[in-house]
């Protein structure tokens, strides 16, 4: 689903089609994850005005209160609580430590 999110972010008013495309999810996994995130009031969706059949699909205008109590949620206490420790340095430290082992293509998508 966060796959599918972040490609909606990147690339507003896209159809369901071009998100699995560019994802490389099928679409069916796709049109489940945009059912979901539509439920939770994270994106929007309208009819093509060029095809009535396609939906499009984009980030919401205004989040719903769900979606806004998790961005405004930091991850460090959920980290801390994963790696059993209560050092913030150590978790910042193992998370430089993952970005700099991973691959390009990874980076590139983190930073679109």
């Amino acid at each position: 689903m966060l796959i599918a999110l972040s490609d909606i972010v990147a690339h507003p008013d896209s159809a369901i089609g071009e998100i699995a495309r560019r994802t490389g999810l099928p679409q069916s996994q796709v049109s489940a994850a945009v059912a979901r995130l539509k439920e939770s009031g994270s994106i929007e969706t309208t009819q093509d005005p060029t095809d009535r059949r396609r939906l499009l699909v984009r980030p919401a205008a205004t989040p719903s209160p769900r979606v806004a109590e998790a961005r405004a949620a930091g991850v460090e206490e959920a980290l801390c609580k994963a790696m059993a420790t209560t050092d913030e340095q150590a978790v910042a430290e193992a998370l430089a430590l993952l970005v700099r082992h991973l691959p390009p293509v990874a980076l590139a998508r983190l930073r679109s």
